[in-house]
């Protein structure tokens, strides 16, 4: 049942709904930094802790962090791009008058999860290096208290 009449550009239902899309991207790409801030101070305080601690061989403990925030920092992405996704498909069909009822009270991401997980985890400029980077430095430091 097509009921674009109904729901245009200016409509509230509308622009509640787009509003709540852009909330969930906005959350998720926050989320994101934030893995990455508590990644690295996780890592910095294990580093720093083994190191008070004379303990050279546990400095390889802090890649646990490191590989956790990985994951979830990927499926953030991975749940930010698919919101995205459901956003960018929901103005499509507004603005070609395709828009269904179950379109505007509806708000799930878009694609497949664990097609997206990969994606975001292995092609993401914003993953991989960083998390790479941040496990390279804890290799090295391992290798230099050894």
């Amino acid at each position: 049942m097509s009921v674009a009449g109904q729901f245009n550009e200016e409509s509230s239902a509308v622009q509640t709904h787009l509003n709540i899309l852009h909330d969930v991207i906005s959350r998720m790409a926050r989320n994101s930094a934030s893995c990455k801030t508590w990644c690295v101070t996780l890592v910095a305080a294990t580093l720093v802790l083994i190191a008070r601690l004379d303990e050279p061989n546990y400095a390889i403990t802090a890649l646990l962090p490191t590989i956790a925030f990985l994951i979830l920092d990927a499926y953030y992405l991975s749940l930010e791009r698919r919101f995205r996704r459901s956003y960018d498909t929901f103005v499509h069909r507004l603005h070609s008058v395709r828009l269904e009822a179950n379109d505007i009270y509806t708000i799930q991401p878009i694609g497949s999860a664990i097609a997206e997980f990969l994606n975001s985890l292995l092609r993401s400029f914003s993953i991989l290096p960083f998390y790479g980077v941040v496990s390279a430095l804890v290799i090295i430091v391992w290798i230099l208290i050894l």
